[in-house]
Formats: C-alpha cells, sequence, structure tokens
C-alpha cells in the first residue's frame, strides 16, 4: 500500500506493556502515558519502541512515507502524519508526551510547538542546531512546567554518576584539564564537499516539509536519511553529533557551563559542509569554587598526546579528566567505563541511580521528580557548551571570547545567523 503526501490514517494505539515494577515505576499513578512519535526511522524507531514500554503510541509521524509505513506495521491502531505541525494540532488532547527524532534543523521547532501544547517532550541529542534555540527550549520548558528530557542515555549510567559525584568531592583533587575525542565524521558521513548535484525526490519522501525551517534547496542524495549531520543548515557536525555522549562525563562532573572562550583548528571549510576534522579548545573561568579549566574536542579520528594515557590504547570515542592526583578515562562514549591512568581502585560512593533514561522520561511526565537530562537545569546548558564549539570551528582560527549571558560573541556580530537562526514562515519557534 503506498502512502500518499498528507495521508492521515486514523485509529487508536495498540495496547502496550505498563509501568512495569521491573523499571521502578511501581509506584506511579496507574495512568498510561499516551505518545506521538515525530521521526520513527534510525533512532526514532528505537525511541518509539522505548516510549513503548511505558504507555500507548497513539499518533505517528515522518516525512518518509517507508518510515511511516514501517512503524504502522508495528503500531496498527496509531493514527498517522508526515507532519508533525498537524499532528500536534489534530491530536490537541490525545496526546501525553511526544518522542522527537528528527534531524537537528527541526529539533527546537518541533519541541517548542509541542510544549507549548501542554506535552511532556523528549527530544534527542543534540537538543537543538543553535545555542539560542537550547536556551528558549529550556525557557519554554520551564513556563511551561512541563517534563523534559535529552536523548543523552548515558546521563542515566551509574557508574559515570559515580565518577561525577567522587570529582566533585575532591577524591581526586582539582580538574586541571579535560580531553575529549570522537572517531566521527570519517567513516560515518561525509564533511569538508562540495554540495552534491541535485537529483530527483524519492517518491516516498516529502522533501519540502523535510527542509521545513530552512533555506530552500532541491533534492540531492545525501541528505536523508543520516549524511544531513555534515551540512551547516540542517546539522551540527561530528561535535554536535556525539558532544551532547561525551561531554557528559566531565560536564555532569565540573558543571562545565558558560564557557569563556573557544578556539578552533580545522581542515578548513566552504562553510557548508562541516570541516573533515577539527580540533577545539575550550576555556572555563571559575565557577562555584571549581577552578578554571581547559577542555579539547578531537574528531574525526583526531586524539590527545598518547602520553596523557600512557599504558591504554585510546578508542574511538572516549574522554580523559586530568586532575591533580589522577588522570580519568572514559572509555566510549556510553560513559558506563572507567579506569585511573597508572593503576588504582575506582572508590565506590552511593549515588541516585537511574531506573532507566526512558523510565526517567515517563517517571517525571507522571509527576515524579524531573529527568536528570532536563531541558532547563542539564541538557538546554549542555547543548549550549557544545555548540558554542561550532562558532570556533566556523571562525576556524581566532579565540572568541564568549558572553554567555547575552548569548553573543564579544566584539562582533559575525556569527549572530549562526546564534539565533531565521525560519520560513510557518516555522517560526
Amino acid at each position: 500500500m503506498e502512502i500518499t503526501r498528507r495521508d492521515v490514517l486514523k485509529g487508536s494505539a495498540a495496547a502496550v506493556v505498563g509501568l512495569a515494577a521491573g523499571v521502578g515505576l511501581a509506584q506511579a499513578p496507574q495512568k498510561r502515558l499516551r505518545f506521538g512519535i515525530i521521526g520513527c526511522g534510525g533512532k526514532g524507531w528505537s525511541g518509539m519502541e522505548d516510549a513503548s514500554n511505558f504507555g500507548d503510541i497513539v499518533a505517528l509521524c515522518d516525512v518518509d512515507a517507508n518510515n511511516r509505513t514501517k512503524a504502522m506495521l508495528q503500531h496498527p491502531r496509531a493514527t498517522a502524519f508526515d507532519d508533525y505541525r498537524t499532528m500536534l494540532d489534530e491530536m490537541r488532547g490525545q496526546i501525553d508526551a511526544v518522542v522527537i527524532s528528527i534531524p537537528d534543523h527541526h529539533h527546537a521547532p518541533a519541541s517548542i510547538r509541542a510544549m507549548r501544547h501542554g506535552l511532556h517532550t523528549y527530544c534527542e541529542k543534540p537538543l537543538t542546531r543553535t545555542i539560542w534555540e537550547a536556551r528558549q527550549m529550556a525557557n519554554v520548558a520551564r513556563e511551561r512546567r512541563v517534563a523534559t528530557q535529552m536523548g543523552n542515555q548515558s546521563t542515566a549510567s551509574t557508574p559515570m554518576r559515580k565518577v561525577a559525584a567522587l570529582m566533585q568531592a575532591g577524591e581526586w583533587g582539582h580538574a586541571k584539564e579535560v580531553h575529549l575525542w570522537t572517531d566521527r565524521a570519517k567513516g560515518w558521513w561525509p564533511q569538508g564537499v562540495a554540495r552534491p548535484k541535485p537529483a530527483k525526490t524519492p517518491k516516498e519522501l516529502d522533501f519540502d516539509t523535510w527542509l521545513g525551517p530552512r533555506p530552500s534547496r532541491p533534492y540531492a542524495d545525501g541528505y536523508h536519511p543520516f549524511a544531513w549531520r555534515g551540512w551547516w543548515d540542517f546539522g551540527t557536525g561530528a561535535l554536535g553529533d556525539m558532544g551532547c555522549h561525551i561531554f557528559n562525563t566531565p560536564f555532569m562532573a565540573l558543571d562545565l557551563r558558560d564557557p569563556i572562550s573557544v578556539q578552533a583548528q580545522t581542515a578548513g571549510h566552504n562553510r557548508d559542509s562541516f570541516p573533515e576534522w577539527a580540533i577545539v579548545h575550550y576555556e572555563f573561568g571559575e565557577r562555584n569554587g571549581r577552578p578554571p579549566v581547559t577542555l579539547h574536542w578531537y574528531d574525526s579520528g583526531k586524539k590527545p598526546d598518547a602520553s596523557i594515557a600512557a599504558g591504554f590504547d585510546l578508542g574511538g570515542d572516549g574522554a580523559l579528566i586530568v586532575c591533580e592526583k589522577k588522570t580519568i578515562y572514559s572509555m566510549d562514549e556510553s560513559n558506563t567505563r572507567f579506569a585511573l591512568i597508572g593503576g588504582g581502585t575506582i572508590p565506590d560512593i552511593k549515588v541516585d541511580e537511574s531506573p532507566g533514561h526512558m523510565a526517567e522520561f515517563a517517571r517525571a511526565a507522571l509527576g515524579g521528580k524531573p529527568a536528570r537530562s532536563n531541558f532547563p537545569e542539564y541538557s538546554g546548558p549542555l547543548t549550549e557548551t557544545v555548540l558554542l564549539g561550532n562558532l570556533a570551528i566556523w571562525a576556524d582560527g581566532p579565540r572568541l571570547e564568549w558572553d554567555a549571558r547575552q548569548m553573543q560573541v564579544k566584539g562582533t556580530h559575525e556569527f549572530d545567523s549562526l546564534i539565533h537562526p531565521s525560519y520560513n514562515p510557518g516555522w517560526t519557534v
């Protein structure tokens, strides 16, 4: 069966597993959450299935008919849409929460619309494409008093929470510097390339809606469904894609918000496609008794000097936090495996353990305590920190001093459109 643009297939969601004691929600009110899923392919599929453990999938939205069809086969009683604006309007009063897993340029328009409809909102990482949007997401969540969470799943990691708590307690002395790296984008999607030649739009894809708030351009192979991450108009590059995972441990441990400056060196780029590789240096001032600290980001196979982690082979993704007494090594983006450089045992410490990442969101949506990675207190500021590095990547060389309160690079307006984007009519945040 072919599903054409603007099709709406009506019905109620299939019955799914309720709030089980096994995921830590046995004491929650006996109300089933009604979920709307915005983005059903790729990470959207796993988000949809995770959500189905905590309520009913009552609405599905995707601009790709193939993704919608697959999701409908899994949840045949849900209502299907190809435009989340229509879904949010037509399903008003029939949805409690949304799970958003779509390209970065749609995160803020979809999430802010959902929150203004009073919906609890789960949004994949990075929270937004731009710094201003991240600040707006936090503000709207706070104003509307809805439960929120970003999809940086390792925030629920007990080992990470323990390492962060030990660092806050001064177990290894003050942190002096942080080194973070990822093997993306090299081998995952292209960067530092020319814009692809126009091609015929696949019949299953509504490309105009896919573009949404961003400037019009012809369809080309290499945007949908995954390689959009490498384009400034749609994605946030390797730093945006992986930063909210790999920054997570030092951010939680050291409260790394509001950097005072950033500076980058890159392979060079045309300001249409992100550079093939980048190294970004952040400076953080003193904060709440924490001394100043520097942070260094490396992507696409670039890594810190191996001498910092003597005895270890650094993998594709990881973090090194150099403290006065020890250096802590987080071995991958999942933030579940840690080691001390030079040997030693990580002590135990009592922390608030998570019932699971999606379980935290469901608990908050049912009136429980906020998820750790909620927009106002955690994931909004984390995303701002991560995305500031992209301003340095755009500049490729100069040191940029940052005024976090005003969301402004000091002494210039060159970066204003990267900080606060404009939107096409009908997509304004």
